[in-house]
């Protein structure tokens, strides 16, 4: 019997009085009133744990194609700014909260987060118990929802619910990455140029890369190993290699996972992270597998093994690499093991690999150490990349 013939949630009535309608591809369902833009939107149904930084995860390209529910329960007090996006533009799929400001209350606010999600056309819904959508999430794993101001009947929006394509399965990195290189120049003397590889980075990675001395050269997705080798001086290449955060299946990521081992194969030293974590697992040949409900949120925390510190981490993931926890596993390229791990449910949260000598030829973290709005407890690992290309490691 489906669940949504008994389930009624939060009011139709509000400051638009437009009534909203979320169906999850189970039958659940919500009704709730408009928030942004009205029509209809699909996508994958996540819930993130932020209590702050909702600009930051709204405008992060790893969130393409999914609806994202807030846990915390009032969302959209600051309002936007012109300093916060992580991107061009805002890349969630819809957006989901129980209690929305009414007005914003910040020195730096230039608008409404209402206003912003209707002028980018993102169908959002409020009024919902959305502590009860999370718990239905954390139960039944997340899954295919729409939000819908047009459609009131909630068996014909599930089944365009279930028509809608589902997360595994879909490459995603070419529709959010940048259509041209560019480069971000170091501050102050420049001690190492990078090539980074666009796969939905967030605007605070190469900006942190730079204040340590780093020329950042960012490239397409579809970048080739002549592109990357390219950014460096002569034919050695760049000093590293950095894949970025970015949304999508790992599994069905090839031509950026056979470029990593092209680049592992001639010596560059690595450091990828979220996506760039699973692609790196890919490349030294590991498997990946989704997760029931994934990570999202700027409370995980995860312990950095090769120094024993617990670390809160900001994340935003649903595919895991499928790593030993213990132990070593050899690989064409060197060792590897399994450097982070997250304390919640022991999911790997990065790798390591080492050379015959065993000096670091390349990490990865499942996280974000970039971590705009925070926390910044691995901003460390920027430093690390510093020393591994320095041959400090």
């Amino acid at each position: 019997m489906p669940l949504h013939a008994k389930i009624s949630t939060g009011s139709i009535t509000g400051p638009t009085g437009v009534p909203a309608l979320l169906v999850l591809e189970d039958g659940r369902t919500f009704r709730g009133e408009s928030f942004g833009a009205e029509g209809e939107t699909f996508g994958e149904a996540v819930f993130s744990t932020g209590m702050t930084g909702y600009q930051e995860t709204l405008t992060d390209p790893s969130y393409h194609k999914q609806v994202v529910v807030m846990t915390a329960p009032h969302v959209g007090n600051t309002g936007m700014n012109d300093e916060d996006p992580e991107s061009r533009r805002i890349w969630v799929a819809g957006y989901v909260v129980r209690d929305p400001a009414r007005v914003p209350s910040s020195w730096r606010s230039k608008r409404s987060l209402d206003d912003e999600l209707r002028v980018q056309g993102v169908v959002g819904i409020s009024g919902i118990d959305t502590r009860a959508l999370t718990r239905h999430l954390r139960e039944r794993g997340a899954m295919r929802v729409g939000i819908s101001t047009v459609e009131s009947d909630p068996d014909a929006l599930l089944q365009k619910v279930l028509a809608a394509p589902a997360m595994s399965g879909a490459e995603l990195a070419d529709e959010v990455t940048t259509g041209e290189p560019y480069v971000v120049p170091a501050v102050g003397e420049r001690r190492h140029t990078v090539a980074v590889l666009d796969l939905g980075i967030k605007g605070m990675t190469p900006y942190l890369m730079a204040q340590r001395g780093i020329e950042v050269h960012v490239l397409p997705a579809t970048a080739t190993l002549d592109d990357v080798l390219a950014v460096g001086a002569d034919s050695r290449g760049p000093d590293g290699l950095f894949y970025s955060n970015g949304p999508g299946d790992p599994a069905a990521t090839k031509d950026q996972v056979e470029l990593l081992g092209q680049a592992l194969g001639r010596g560059i030293p690595y450091f990828g992270i979220c996506f760039g974590n699973q692609l790196f697992g890919r490349a030294l040949g590991f498997g990946t597998y989704k997760l029931k409900y994934g990570h999202r949120g700027i409370n995980q925390p995860v312990m950095d093994r090769t120094t024993g510190k617990v670390e809160v981490t900001a994340h935003n993931h649903g595919f895991a690499v499928d790593a030993p926890l213990e132990g070593e596993t050899q690989t064409p390229y060197g060792t590897a093991s399994v450097s982070h791990v997250n304390l919640n449910d022991n999911c790997v949260e990065g790798l390591e690999l080492r050379g015959p000598d065993g000096r670091l030829k390349g990490f990865s973290v499942q996280y974000h150490p970039e971590a705009a709005a925070g926390p910044h407890d691995a901003g460390y690992l920027f430093d690390r990349f510093l020393a591994l290309m320095g041959g400090e490691l």
